[in-house]
């Protein structure tokens, strides 16, 4: 790809994402990187590949539209940001469904790709997190899995630092009593 802006109507293919829209190289760049990090957050989020990647490209399309407006240097945490926010709004669909359907759904067990994301030692780390509340968990994976300190991680979720800090006490505490005589 060319490093120059392209146009609207211009058709667009970044790794076989095609958009008919103007897409900076940097942007484009941005994409080549955060992609597959941020993929794995959202996959830590909602435990499903199809709707992480989704709520992934939604973030992307959502950084493109407002390009104009966001600093460089911040696009990562906006779409870090997105991404949490996105996978939020998965959830508590898939929960007012579950609440209102009443259809059967198969028993619930670990995700399909989870043996793929993940080495045996961390499987039942994993499954206990899921059992966590979700404030509790999208701390931790903002905290252990992608690297934030305790203000980007209030950045993105919305809170105060002190909120992020006695969240992740409690959910490393109740990791523990959960865990704590399985290693």
């Amino acid at each position: 790809m060319d490093a120059r802006v392209l146009t609207m109507g211009e058709a667009v293919a970044v790794e076989g994402v095609t958009a008919d829209a103007a897409w900076d190289p940097a942007l484009v760049d941005l994409y080549r990187s955060q992609r597959l990090p941020l993929l794995r957050l959202a996959v830590l989020l909602v435990d499903d590949r199809t709707v992480a990647e989704d709520v992934v490209q939604d973030a992307f399309l959502g950084l493109q539209r407002r390009w104009h407006a966001v600093d460089p240097a911040a696009a990562a945490g906006y779409l870090r940001t997105s991404v949490v926010n996105g996978a939020r709004s998965q959830l508590r669909r898939r929960g007012v469904a579950r609440r209102h359907l009443r259809v059967a759904e198969p028993e619930e067990g670990p995700p399909a790709d989870l043996a793929v994301l993940l080495s045996e030692e961390h499987r039942e780390v994993v499954e206990a997190m899921r059992r966590l509340p979700s404030r509790q968990r999208e701390v931790l994976v903002l905290r252990y899995w992608s690297g934030l300190s305790e203000a980007e991680i209030a950045s993105v979720l919305g809170v105060a630092r002190g909120t992020v800090k006695s969240s992740a006490s409690r959910a490393l505490a109740a990791l523990e009593t959960e865990l704590g005589g399985r290693s």
